[in-house]
């Protein structure tokens, strides 16, 4: 019912910038979280940004100050804008959909980032 598709992941050499775009379809709820999780090899998927569809935010103290969480067209659209990339930083990143009404949860495929000279 729910697609979620994220695009902009690549290679970049550490203090480099990317933007990662989720589109989104099949959407029912209106009221609604959408964010950005991420995994490193061999460790669970955590955290990175969330934004409500009110537009409050939420960081992960690791990435607060670096990155940047929007949504331009709150009903399809999540980007992150990642700023001072760190090796530290290379993990494959999701975009997820919460819908509060119903409680439907939905990932997308991801998209990898890799940080490295």
């Amino acid at each position: 019912q729910v697609q979620l598709v994220e695009s902009g992941g690549g290679s970049v050499q550490p203090g480099g910038s990317l933007m990662l775009s989720c589109a989104a379809s099949g959407m029912s709820d209106a009221v609604n979280v959408m964010g950005w999780y991420r995994q490193f090899p061999g460790k669970e998927r955590e955290l990175v940004a969330t934004v409500h569809s009110s537009g409050q935010t939420r960081y992960a103290n690791s990435v607060k100050g670096r990155f940047t969480i929007s949504r331009p067209i709150r009903t399809n659209f999540v980007d992150l804008r990642m700023d001072s990339l760190e090796p530290e930083d290379t993990a494959v990143y999701y975009c997820n959909l919460l819908e509060l009404a119903s409680g439907r949860n939905s990932w997308g495929q991801g998209t990898r980032v890799t940080v490295s000279s």
